[in-house]
């Protein structure tokens, strides 16, 4: 780790609110969907296997109101809604790249991680935190 990073790690009280709301699995995931193409809600939905109609919904209100998607209201009959990111999401597409890459590349290794975890402590008494 440089020195620089040491700097902003002690940065604590002003990064943590920031990472909080672009950090958590479906903002990161909704922003890469978002990177390649604008998309409607249902379309978003389909491509985030798993997300709930409510977890979807929050999260893009939330990424809309930190300023990271733009909710465009289509003239269509019936009305729809098209997502886009902005161009400060649009600045976090290489980290966001970067770490999607990354979680192909080492994804193996931390479920061998995990399996000789749960292999190490299968048995043992888990006492309550």
């Amino acid at each position: 780790m440089q020195a620089d990073n040491d700097n902003s790690l002690i940065e604590v009280g002003k990064t943590r609110p920031v990472l909080e709301n672009i950090t958590n699995k479906w903002s990161i995931l909704i922003l890469t969907v978002l990177c390649t193409k604008p998309s409607r809600f249902n379309e978003i939905r389909r491509r985030l296997d798993g997300i709930t109609h409510k977890a979807l919904a929050d999260a893009l209100k939330r990424l809309e109101r930190n300023g990271l998607v733009h909710r465009q209201v289509l003239p269509t009959s019936p009305v729809s809604v098209e997502y886009t990111i902005t161009p400060l999401a649009q600045s976090l597409q290489q980290p966001f790249v970067a770490l999607a890459n990354w979680a192909l590349e080492f994804g193996p290794a931390i479920e061998l991680a995990q399996a000789e975890y749960d292999r190490a402590h299968a048995g043992k008494l888990r006492t309550p935190a």
